[in-house]
Protein backbone atom coordinates (compact mmCIF):
# COMPACT_ATOMS: atom_id res chain seq x y z
CA UNK A 1 0.00 0.00 0.00
CA UNK A 2 1.63 3.15 -1.07
CA UNK A 3 0.60 6.99 0.53
CA UNK A 4 -2.10 7.61 -2.16
CA UNK A 5 -3.84 4.65 -1.55
CA UNK A 6 -3.65 5.25 2.13
CA UNK A 7 -5.49 8.21 1.84
CA UNK A 8 -7.87 6.55 -0.27
CA UNK A 9 -9.04 4.01 2.74
CA UNK A 10 -9.09 6.57 5.55
CA UNK A 11 -11.29 8.63 3.01
CA UNK A 12 -14.03 5.99 3.69
CA UNK A 13 -13.84 6.53 7.18
CA UNK A 14 -13.51 10.12 7.18
CA UNK A 15 -15.85 12.52 5.20
CA UNK A 16 -13.52 13.35 2.11
CA UNK A 17 -10.85 12.54 0.79
CA UNK A 18 -9.03 15.71 1.70
CA UNK A 19 -9.42 15.41 5.64
CA UNK A 20 -7.74 12.04 5.26
CA UNK A 21 -4.52 13.75 3.50
CA UNK A 22 -4.38 16.26 5.86
CA UNK A 23 -4.35 13.46 8.45
CA UNK A 24 -1.69 11.26 6.85
CA UNK A 25 0.35 14.28 5.94
CA UNK A 26 -0.03 15.79 9.69
CA UNK A 27 1.16 12.26 11.27
CA UNK A 28 3.98 11.89 8.85
CA UNK A 29 4.91 14.87 9.54
CA UNK A 30 4.77 14.68 13.44
CA UNK A 31 6.15 11.37 13.42
CA UNK A 32 9.56 12.67 11.55
CA UNK A 33 9.76 15.88 13.86
CA UNK A 34 9.72 14.29 16.80
CA UNK A 35 12.44 11.57 15.72
CA UNK A 36 14.35 14.67 14.87
CA UNK A 37 14.42 15.64 18.54
CA UNK A 38 15.49 12.14 18.88
CA UNK A 39 12.10 11.29 20.73
CA UNK A 40 10.76 7.78 20.54
CA UNK A 41 7.07 7.62 19.11
CA UNK A 42 4.90 5.15 20.40
CA UNK A 43 1.85 4.07 18.83
CA UNK A 44 -0.36 1.72 21.09
CA UNK A 45 -0.86 -1.21 19.55
CA UNK A 46 1.15 -0.58 16.40
CA UNK A 47 4.99 -0.42 17.27
CA UNK A 48 7.35 2.19 18.07
CA UNK A 49 9.84 3.98 16.01
CA UNK A 50 12.99 5.13 17.52
CA UNK A 51 16.45 6.76 16.60
CA UNK A 52 19.77 4.64 17.04
CA UNK A 53 23.34 5.32 16.30
CA UNK A 54 25.48 3.26 14.52
CA UNK A 55 29.07 3.52 15.53
CA UNK A 56 31.94 4.02 13.14
CA UNK A 57 33.26 0.76 12.02
CA UNK A 58 35.58 -0.54 9.52
CA UNK A 59 34.24 -2.10 6.17
CA UNK A 60 36.08 -3.42 2.81
CA UNK A 61 35.29 -2.16 -1.06
CA UNK A 62 33.68 -5.26 -2.60
CA UNK A 63 35.40 -3.97 -5.84
CA UNK A 64 38.98 -3.91 -4.89
CA UNK A 65 38.74 -5.81 -0.81
CA UNK A 66 40.66 -2.68 0.66
CA UNK A 67 39.67 -1.55 3.62
CA UNK A 68 37.93 1.36 4.54
CA UNK A 69 36.32 3.15 7.38
CA UNK A 70 32.60 3.88 7.44
CA UNK A 71 30.89 6.78 9.33
CA UNK A 72 29.09 6.43 12.25
CA UNK A 73 25.36 7.15 11.29
CA UNK A 74 21.85 7.54 12.49
CA UNK A 75 19.14 4.94 11.42
CA UNK A 76 15.52 4.88 11.97
CA UNK A 77 14.62 1.50 13.99
CA UNK A 78 10.44 0.04 14.38
CA UNK A 79 9.61 -2.27 16.49
CA UNK A 80 6.27 -3.43 15.85
CA UNK A 81 3.75 -3.99 18.98
CA UNK A 82 2.01 -6.84 20.08
CA UNK A 83 -1.26 -6.36 18.29
CA UNK A 84 0.69 -5.84 14.88
CA UNK A 85 2.60 -9.25 15.49
CA UNK A 86 -0.54 -11.07 16.15
CA UNK A 87 -2.64 -9.17 13.00
CA UNK A 88 0.54 -10.21 10.80
CA UNK A 89 0.74 -13.94 11.94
Amino acid sequence: MNKAEMIDEMAKVLKTKKEAQAVVESLIKNISLALKKKEDVTLTGFGTFKVVKRPARKGRNPQTGEPIKIKASKKIKFVPGKALKEAVE
